[in-house]
């Protein structure tokens, strides 16, 4: 298996976050993708591959522009207002106001895009983003040059919260809907974006909502008590051309693994109905007992089942790290989940 990583990505290091009310160190830290690769390269998965830089033209293919150029110039506006620190929101449209549109203002901007209190954006942000990217479009250009085989893109910050036009959950740029993409514009007829991250990927949803060329699968916590809050419910399967091609099977919290691995099985029996030329999933160890984020129960030797009930499905495969914050079992979770798809 064949993993890449861009050291650039290290250049997001928002200082602290708003968390719950309480203003502390950020969960999504440098230290989490340095953690995983030091645990992949001791496992033997090393030495990991830089990518090349791609095209910003493929990451418009699922961002919209204007929300592009804004994640671009949003901390250099910042500066330019004579603001010190990370940009972040201080208003947000909410439900009655209308229209929504972004406005010429950085904070309506903010506020317009951003969704949540806890992504800030920093000098750097933007560079690390596309880094992120570059990582996951590298698993997948491998994908698509050769027609088989499996790549691991560890990818930070993480993507799958990243809508059409929105930010937020530590996301800027979906790097997994961006590869899905690629994948469709290199020649699959069929994609399917599978994601176990204990979130509900709002972003990955609401990016294919309405297509049939792509399929999204999530397992992830009930939105009636968890992240993202809005998005994740179960009567959500998709509109027009889309419906019947989105599957959410939320879980309350307290879920191990017996309960955890029923829902798997239904969505790998969406995945073989629906018969993808490639497979991306949103890799997400999060889901682990203890993590200090979420409330499931699966152990680190649950990931390596994982890993092997993936494989089964015989699927060109990409893996796109997301979320996990425990940062003493992140980057051994990681590592069992591809010993498991590889059967080590």
């Amino acid at each position: 298996m064949k993993c890449f990583h861009a050291p650039e990505q290290a250049l997001h290091a928002p200082t602290s976050e708003l968390n719950r009310g309480t203003m502390g160190p950020p969960f999504e830290a440098v230290s989490r993708a340095a953690t995983v690769a030091d645990a992949l390269t001791a496992a033997g998965f090393g030495p990991l591959a830089p990518p090349p830089t791609f095209p910003d033209a493929i990451v418009a293919r699922v961002h919209d522009a204007g929300f592009l150029e804004f994640l671009r110039t949003a901390h250099d506006q910042w500066q330019v207002l004579g603001r010190d620190g990370d940009a972040m929101p201080m208003c947000w449209p909410g439900t009655t106001m209308y229209p929504l549109r972004p406005g010429a203002n950085l904070d309506a901007k903010l506020g317009h895009y951003c969704f949540d209190i806890m992504t800030p954006i920093t000098a750097t942000s933007w560079i690390a983003a596309r880094a992120s990217v570059n990582t996951a479009l590298a698993g997948a250009r491998m994908l698509a040059d050769g027609g088989q085989g499996s790549a691991f893109a560890l990818c930070r910050p993480p993507g799958h919260h990243a809508g059409i036009a929105a930010y937020g959950g530590y996301c800027f740029l979906n790097s997994a809907a961006v590869a899905a993409q690629y994948l469709r514009d290199k020649g699959a007829r069929r994609v399917a974006v599978f994601d176990p991250d204990y979130h509900h990927g709002n972003g990955t949803q609401q990016i294919f909502y309405d297509r049939d060329d792509v399929l999204y699968v999530s397992i992830h916590a009930d939105p009636q008590t968890d992240f993202p809050f809005f998005s994740g419910f179960a009567d959500e399967v998709g509109i027009g051309a889309g419906e019947g091609f989105n599957l959410n099977l939320p879980l309350p919290r307290g879920t191990g693994w017996t309960e955890w691995e029923q829902a798997l099985e239904a969505a790998m029996a969406a995945l073989t109905r629906f018969a993808p030329d490639a497979l991306v999933i949103s890799l997400g160890v999060d889901t682990l007992e203890g993590d200090p984020l979420c409330h499931f129960r699966l152990h680190s030797d649950d990931f390596a089942r994982l890993g092997q009930r993936v494989a089964r499905l015989g699927l060109p495969t990409l893996f796109v790290l997301e979320g996990g914050y425990q940062l003493d079992l992140i980057g051994r979770n990681v590592v069992r989940t591809l010993q498991g798809f590889l059967n080590r």
